[in-house]
């Protein structure tokens, strides 16, 4: 398989895992509308990365998603950001956005996420979910092309350091 061919179904593979996830954070709650015992796994799978606090949730089928409006939020910026990400990189590219554009698009969830930990206000689901999802938008532009060259420069030698 050529560069070109692991490159694209890289990508796919990504894309396909994105999708993936969030469609099993929907899952969870209607598992749990069913009384399905699969939903308890779910939500035990979401657990360690997320609070999953009802009240900061968005609600499917009369209950919590498993995970809350931020982690939501940076999901689905995820996602589109992969949907983008070849329209506006290319797969040749692998070079890595720029520092301070990462640092922009992570200010507001970093002031949201302190204000909320330090009980200084207490942010809305719909406004968690757009800084979650601002963030979320950018991360696949250093995730997708850090594997790219990850999986491009596999076996090649390492340049040394002096």
């Amino acid at each position: 398989m050529n560069k070109k061919h692991k490159v694209y179904f890289l990508y796919v593979l990504i894309l396909t895992g994105v999708i993936a996830w969030l469609g099993v954070i929907f899952l969870a709650p209607y598992l749990k509308s069913q009384s399905l015992s699969l939903n308890i796994f779910i939500y035990s799978v979401f657990s360690p990365i997320c609070h999953q606090t009802p009240s900061r949730s968005f609600f499917f089928y009369g209950q919590p998603l498993a995970v809350c409006g931020r982690c939501l939020g940076i999901y689905s910026g995820f996602f589109l950001g992969t949907l983008l990400y070849p329209f506006l990189k290319g797969f040749s590219n692998t070079d890595l956005p720029k520092t301070r554009i990462f640092v922009i698009f992570s200010i507001p969830i970093v002031i949201d996420t302190m204000g909320n930990f330090l009980h200084l206000w207490l942010t809305p689901n719909v406004p968690r979910f757009f800084i979650g999802f601002l963030w979320g938008l950018i991360l696949p532009f250093y995730f997708i092309a850090g594997i790219t060259d990850l999986l491009l420069n596999a076996g090649q030698p390492k340049e040394k350091f002096d």
